[in-house]
């Protein structure tokens, strides 16, 4: 899967060119309405200031959506220099109207206008200190990052491998010795990143400092209405909830692994070789589907073929997850959409082929950028990239702070909410399957592992980017151990080596687009669990009394009625007020993803016992 990201230039503007979160823009604000007329000369100006505030932030927004839109679609000299120029403008305003709020009490504030000025503070991803030439140095490091990971490639069998082309050959080949090079090969574009990364994180910090924070890494997680240390702890409290479904996924992986390649190349214990798990970065590993499947058959039909046969093309997967979207009740997407998205690869053009949603214009201009391919992945990553898509739509008459996601999680979550929909009766229901086709009830422990490979595999990854990096941020990690930090993080959480020995030089975060590009990465495993609260809830409100595997909330109004409230809201309220307008529960949960899967866990279980599980132990010689 690829992971996406929702693109928005308040992210650009407030957050400085990061490209990652979604896009917050201008609503009119009323400085001081009538009723406010008592009250005190302090308030009187925080509202002024906070409405001049959103008005030079929407401006600036708007400018630079333009201007990164160009350089993530046409990755030139001149583009690369256009995009540090405004991230560089756009850093200087963000930390400018950031440091002239702190002169506002936050706690002398109405509740509305203190939540503004927080997220004015504390909405920043990547902050520059205000001395002088910061923010040019910081924003030319930035726009450096994007392009490296953007035009890197490998040269292996004498041609030049894109990122598209190598993560083809580790989800398809089989041999080991292949999968090992291509994976190192691709590791070979990240360590040129390593010095630039390690000032960027110098300047950041220098940045956050000064906005108040001890370090970035506290800055990022104060952005989730709780304080730092209580969204450390509600993280290792939704850990503790899916753990034992990971670990019994890796026992059964690595045994099958075992079964494929032999001791020699997977050893029956201990940890799993990164590049034999289908996935550039092991974060997913459907791609070994044929290799770990169950025993017992699977459906009969493959979603890549089905999509092939019927004649679709990348334009007809967009329309049919914007069928998906409009089933529920939401408006069609804008003309301006299927004029001005790019959808696959443009010839003749570098290009950063990472699916992303963009808002441009803070009012219709929606876009993705993806480099699409006709295959389930793709079908499956252009109902998450419309995700972000709808939900900008939804939260466009919001003020320009609350034109966002509850919590970043919540943005990540939508798609694959909608995603989880995508059941065989949704296919047949499209015209990909026929009744014929139709899986029997026994093929639902295939359709769950598939999932698994895909939702499980992921949730340690995605708790291992941000622990390695938030170490990073904080100062514990120093540059010189950036990649051995990495790959002690990846075996603690993931259970998971690389194939070789790597070399001293080597940046192995930085092969991974999130790292470069500066995208917080606690938000997908927020995600993970909420997309499957969400769709328990929607399924109840469905009135379903299946599995929950087998929902599909396709063309129900209703479900969508009580889903468009919740993204109206966007951040105007605490994430719990959000979840509970929908969910009617305020704490995010695990217990959703646990029951989804809890048939796949019986079998896991079963096919485990007397197998040696856990990778403590050091793997067998």
């Amino acid at each position: 899967m690829r992971l996406s990201l929702a693109t928005s230039a308040i992210a650009l503007t407030v957050a400085l060119a990061s490209c990652t979160a979604p896009k917050e823009t201008l609503q009119e604000t009323t400085p001081v309405a009538a009723e406010t007329t008592t009250e005190s000369p302090t308030v009187t100006e925080a509202r002024a200031f906070m409405a001049r505030a959103e008005s030079e932030l929407s401006d600036m927004s708007d400018e630079a959506s333009l201007v990164f839109w160009a350089q993530a679609t046409n990755i030139t000299d001149e583009t690369n220099a256009a995009a540090a120029e405004i991230g560089a403008r756009a850093t200087k305003l963000s930390v400018s109207l950031a440091n002239e709020s702190k002169k506002f009490n936050i706690d002398d504030l109405p509740p509305d206008l203190a939540r503004k000025m927080t997220k004015l503070r504390g909405g920043i991803t990547i902050p520059a200190p205000s001395t002088e030439g910061a923010a040019e140095e910081l924003s030319k490091i930035t726009t450096d990052l994007d392009a490296k990971y953007g035009t890197g490639t490998f040269n292996y069998k004498g041609k030049d491998m894109t990122l598209d082309e190598l993560s083809t050959i580790i989800e398809t080949s089989r041999d080991p010795e292949e999968l090992k090079a291509v994976w190192e090969g691709w590791r070979t574009v990240s360590p040129a990143m390593k010095d630039e990364y390690a000032r960027m994180v110098e300047i950041a910090n220098e940045g956050a400092q000064e906005l108040g924070y001890p370090s970035l890494d506290q800055m990022w997680l104060s952005n989730y209405d709780m304080a730092p240390e209580e969204m450390e702890a509600e993280v290792d409290r939704l850990w503790t909830q899916v753990e034992p479904l990971y670990k019994e996924l890796h026992c059964y992986a690595r045994t099958r692994l075992n079964a494929q390649y032999g001791d020699d190349v997977q050893p029956k214990t201990g940890p799993i070789r990164a590049d034999l798990l289908g996935n550039m970065w092991a974060q997913d590993w459907s791609g070994i589907y044929d290799v770990v499947k169950t025993d017992t058959p699977g459906p009969s039909y493959n979603v890549t073929q089905r999509l092939l046969e019927k004649g679709y093309d990348p334009i007809k997967m967009v329309k049919t997850g914007e069928a998906f979207f409009t089933s529920l009740g939401f408006e069609p997407l804008p003309e301006t959409f299927w004029e001005r998205s790019m959808i696959t690869r443009p010839e003749g053009k570098e290009v950063i082929c990472h699916a992303s949603a963009w808002d441009l214009d803070n009012k219709e201009d929606v876009r993705i950028k993806m480099c699409t391919e006709v295959n389930e992945e793709d079908f499956d990553t252009v109902h998450h990239e419309l995700g972000h898509n709808f939900y900008q739509r939804a939260y466009k008459d919001q003020d320009l702070l609350y034109k966002d996601g509850a919590n970043d999680g919540f943005h990540e979550a939508i798609g694959d909410f909608i995603g989880l929909s995508i059941t065989p009766e949704y296919l047949k229901q499209i015209g990909l399957i026929d009744d014929s086709e139709m899986p029997p009830a026994d093929a639902d422990t295939a359709l769950l592992l598939n999932i698994a490979l895909k939702k499980i595999a992921f949730l340690p990854f995605a708790l291992t980017v941000d622990s390695w990096r938030w170490d990073v941020l904080s100062g514990k990690t120093a540059p010189a151990d950036y990649n051995d930090a990495w790959w002690s993080e990846r075996l603690e959480m993931q259970g998971i080596v690389p194939p070789g020995p790597r070399p001293d030089d080597a940046f192995d975060p930085g092969a991974k687009y999130h790292i470069p590009g500066n995208t917080p990465y606690l938000r997908y495993f927020l995600s993970y669990i909420l997309q499957f609260q969400f769709h328990k809830a929607a399924c109840e409100q469905a009135g379903w009394e299946g599995p929950l595997h087998r929902c599909s909330i396709y063309d129900n109004k209703e479900v969508g009625e009580r889903f468009n409230a919740m993204l109206e809201m966007g951040a105007s309220k605490p994430w719990p007020d959000a979840l509970e307008a929908f969910t009617g529960t305020r704490d995010i949960d695990g217990s959703a993803i646990v029951e989804y899967f809890d048939p796949l866990m019986v079998y896991l279980k079963e096919q485990n016992e007397g197998q040696s599980c856990g990778w403590d132990e050091p793997a067998e010689e």
